[in-house]
């Protein structure tokens, strides 16, 4: 009888081992960048899963789960987006690659045969094209929709975080003297924040009045940016850990913090709520 007792307590501490690492398989490990469709779910890429997740209704599920063997598909990968018909884009630096998938699960298509250094972020101009932040080669890439050659579009030190404004015009996160530059589209660079107000910034969006919102890691802090550049901290502290990468989700504001293994919502009220935490 007490060998029968046992053996019932090694299985159930096995499946209760095997319950647990369930369980840890569907928390974020260190999401680094979000993106949202206007129906459907937030995707979110994580550099230690390493790949990408779905988030619906509070759940985390993986979209694309990539190998811990280096120079494999989102081995290393640092962003993702949306484009049209609701198509995940991702960016890998251990493949120096951006990809494109069709569906979740399914391996995911090269877009630029390895043309890329490091692609930090990537957005998708309104015919489709893609543009990458190549923190490696300090260049601004327009990558065709359909794949193929990447061809310069702005030289840029250090380029981190992009986004698009109404206008087109490209706003993008530097770490180097001005920490805030403003592309047109036809390659032209401007300095929006001069000096180095912000301690360590990742990535920024542009609301609709033109205002942008800058994420700083080192502050743990969300900054708001007039069109003429002043800067003000506008969120701070907790439950921020180390804000990175940010995406417009309607009025709200998304912040992928790796430090708090999660995403956060920032309402424009400053309410923030946590996305894989549902509200009653």
């Amino acid at each position: 009888m007490p060998l029968l007792f046992c053996r019932v307590s090694v299985i159930l501490l096995f499946l209760a081992l095997c319950m647990s690492n369930v369980a840890q398989a569907a928390e974020m490990l260190y999401p680094l960048s979000v993106a949202v469709t206007e129906k459907g779910p937030v995707y979110v890429a994580d550099r230690k899963l390493p790949g990408i997740w779905s988030v619906e209704n509070g759940k985390a599920t993986s979209f694309f789960t990539g190998s811990k063997v280096f120079r494999t598909p989102l081995n290393a990968v640092r962003c993702v987006t949306v484009a049209p018909q609701g198509r995940v884009i991702a960016g890998d630096s251990s493949t120096r690659e951006v990809y494109r998938f069709e569906k979740a699960g399914e391996k995911p298509t090269p877009l630029t045969n390895g043309g890329i250094g490091i692609p930090m972020d990537v957005v998708v101009t309104k015919n489709g094209d893609l543009l990458v932040s190549d923190l490696e080669l300090h260049r601004i890439w327009k990558v065709p929709a359909a794949g193929g050659k990447p061809t310069l579009f702005a030289e840029v030190s250090a380029p981190r975080g992009l986004a698009l404004d109404q206008a087109e015009n490209l706003w993008v996160v530097s770490g180097t003297a001005d920490q805030l530059l403003k592309v047109t589209p036809d390659g032209k660079v401007s300095v929006v924040v001069k000096g180095r107000p912000f301690n360590f910034p990742h990535d920024v969006v542009v609301l609709q009045d033109g205002t942008a919102v800058v994420s700083d890691g080192y502050e743990k802090a969300l900054w708001k940016v007039t069109p003429d550049g002043k800067t003000e901290k506008w969120i701070s502290g907790e439950p921020f850990k180390n804000p990175v990468g940010i995406a417009l989700s309607g009025k709200n504001i998304l912040v992928a913090d790796p430090h708090a293994k999660t995403v956060f919502s920032v309402d424009p009220e400053k309410k923030i709520s946590d996305l894989l935490k549902p509200q009653k």
